[in-house]
């Protein structure tokens, strides 16, 4: 009997934990789907203080991270490149080195590292900003006479807190990610040929052999699918209440172990589509 109990508490306690994580998933996606509809929606953007509150989540989220990402793109995009053209010149394969180079820095590296640099420096701070938010509502709403007042409808949440941030999750990601391929590309062509600008034909006809209409189509999609999952998940996250209905701060660490299984996953199905 008592092995009996204690398989039917196990069994009770995986499936309530199953259940929490689909209600989990599920309110992400809803919530995301909310956002897209706001951000597709002309009204969105019909007040000035609305328009001038997405400007400035778009400043916040690029202007302060640009300088050191792309420092630190180009330090890594360095070293990656020295270390990839001084093997294969070693091995003899030279030939080789400038479409490697290109296929792991710029269609895989640099998108993936600019989406988690955006949500580590900026969406995922956001999001738990708008979780205080929510948890000070609540106790307002709670020592309040009327019970709930103080709370603000969904849609002015939507419209007024996440819309502002995750457009500018978006932005971020984009730009980054444009202005590091980029410099990455420039950093290769230095390597390769040096400061020789006769070189320019060959080196445009090598990238752009790589650069075949599906690889271009799968790297911008990868690219956006990052972009759109670096500000949607933490957003809707932030709006989800937790087994007591608060909104109590949630783990840096369980937040970010959300984000990085949709990333990588976004990044599996690009390396199928590429590779297979």
């Amino acid at each position: 009997m008592h092995l009996i109990a204690s398989l039917h508490h196990t069994l009770l306690r995986t499936g309530r934990r199953v259940l929490a994580a689909w209600s989990a998933w599920w309110q992400v996606l809803f919530t995301g789907a909310e956002i897209v509809v706001l951000a597709l929606s002309p009204s969105s953007y019909d007040e000035p203080a609305e328009r001038r509150a997405i400007m400035a989540h778009l400043y916040r989220a690029s202007a302060p991270l640009l300088p050191v990402f792309l420092v630190l793109s180009a330090l890594l995009s360095l070293v990656l490149i020295r270390i990839v053209v001084a093997t294969a010149l070693t091995y003899g394969l030279s030939q080789y080195a400038l479409e490697v180079l290109v296929r792991t820095l710029v269609l895989e590296l640099i998108p993936l590292y600019a989406a988690l640099f955006v949500a580590v420096r900026y969406t995922m701070p956001e999001s738990q900003r708008i979780r205080r938010l929510l948890a000070d509502e609540q106790r307002r709403g709670m020592n309040a006479p009327n019970p709930g007042c103080a709370r603000r409808p969904r849609q002015l949440l939507l419209r007024v807190d996440m819309l502002p941030r995750a457009l500018a999750g978006v932005f971020s990601v984009l730009l980054l990610a444009a202005l590091s391929c980029f410099i990455a590309l420039v950093l290769t062509y230095l390597n390769v040929y040096g400061l020789s600008p006769w070189a320019l034909a060959d080196y445009n006809r090598s990238v752009g052999g790589v650069f075949s209409p599906a690889v271009t189509l799968i790297f911008a999609l990868k690219t956006v699918f990052f972009s759109l999952a670096v500000a949607f998940v933490p957003m809707a996250a932030s709006a989800q209440p937790d087994l007591l209905g608060g909104y109590a701060r949630r783990s840096d660490m369980g937040e970010f172990a959300r984000l990085l299984s949709v990333v990588l996953l976004l990044e599996v199905v690009s390396l199928l589509g590429n590779y297979y």
